[in-house]
């Protein structure tokens, strides 16, 4: 996981992870065995897409779509490696 992350990678779930939503919380919450991360709204939007099929360009794509948003190619790339280096997320 060095250096610029490829937007042809399809990063998933890491090991031992799992997302869900939280209503009591009103937010996504990743629960792994010693705890639990409370995501804010941007991070569980793009939490939710990182099933192993999708690319980062097709997570970006659906991402400014569904928010009628563009440029947001470096802040999602920026969470992925982020998420990667905390091990919430893995890719091949």
């Amino acid at each position: 996981m060095n250096g610029a992350l490829a937007t042809s990678i399809c990063p998933r779930l890491g090991s031992g992870f799992r997302l869900q939503w939280e209503p009591a919380q009103n937010c996504h919450v990743l629960l792994y065995p010693e705890g639990m991360v409370k995501l804010n709204g941007s991070a569980g939007e793009i939490m939710v897409r990182c099933d192993g099929a999708r690319s980062l360009a097709a997570i970006v794509g659906e991402l400014e779509t569904a928010f009628n948003a563009s440029g947001l190619q470096p802040e999602v790339l920026s969470f992925v490696e982020i998420a990667g280096r905390q091990k919430w997320l893995t890719w091949e």
